[in-house]
């Protein structure tokens, strides 16, 4: 059992940045590809950046390309995620999450509590 825990949430204008933390639990830590989610208010969750579990691949969405940057520490089983130039719509609570190196991007076992970002224009 993975335990996920998010943070470094708050408020920012719009132009902002925040720096977004994940610290998980498991000593193999490394062993996971871990991503980032985002739910905003009345929409579903949606994937936001992955990065596989050496850190060597990275996959964002279109709309984050460019001002958000994912990335790990598996020495301290620490995962990342820069947010710059934010924008009213990056709005969201957002999750980490990991799924086993063996598994696709698209698959996750274990999630965390979410930490909640807003953006004021």
């Amino acid at each position: 059992q993975v335990q996920l825990v998010e943070s470094g949430g708050g408020l920012v204008q719009a132009g902002g940045s925040l720096r977004l933390s994940c610290s998980a639990s498991e000593r193999t830590f490394g062993s996971y590809n871990m991503g980032w989610f985002r739910q905003a208010p009345g929409r579903e969750r949606e994937f936001v950046a992955v990065i596989s579990w050496s850190g060597n691949m990275t996959f964002y969405t279109d709309s984050v390309k460019g001002r958000f940057t994912i990335s790990r520490d598996n020495g301290k089983n620490m995962l990342y995620l820069q947010m710059n130039s934010l924008k009213p719509e990056d709005t969201a609570v957002y999750y980490c999450a990991a799924g086993h190196r063996t598994q696709s991007f698209r698959t996750y076992d274990f999630w965390g509590q979410g930490t909640q970002a807003t953006v004021s224009s």
